[in-house]
């Protein structure tokens, strides 16, 4: 019974520190996608020009979608590791590989994968944002 109630409080010590680290996505934006997608999410960064594909310009993606914020399809653009390969190469990172080594290295593999998939939920998040 001691053993479940330390893990439940470290869970507990886990979750809020992985909270103030982590949930920033406009940071995260800025750090990882920023520079290819803009400041401001037009596809227009500092090495827009130097792809051979221009990135997508973020700001209408609910306007192309009816409307409506297409959340799980950013999240799965962004966290990339379950894209189907007949569908084609990416160009775009896959940022759940980018990001999981080191989640995993800082918080162990099963806290590291959580820690992952937060930090694309933050960028999804901000993502939905820059709607115009």
């Amino acid at each position: 019974m001691k053993i479940l109630i330390a893990a439940v409080f470290a869970g507990l010590a886990f979750n809020a520190a992985g909270a103030q680290e982590v949930g920033d996505g406009k940071a995260e934006y800025m750090n990882s996608c920023a520079v290819c997608h803009g400041p401001e999410g037009k596809g227009d960064g500092p090495l827009a020009d130097e792809l051979l594909k221009r990135p997508a310009d973020l700001t209408h993606l609910s306007k192309q979608n009816g409307g409506e914020f297409p959340y799980w399809r950013v999240f799965a653009v962004i966290d990339g590791r379950y894209v189907v390969p007949e569908h084609g190469e990416r160009d775009m990172p896959v940022w759940g590989r980018q990001f999981l080594p080191g989640d995993a290295k800082k918080y162990g593999p099963n806290a590291g994968e959580i820690v992952t998939r937060e930090r694309i939920h933050e960028l999804a998040g901000y993502v939905q944002t820059l709607q115009r």
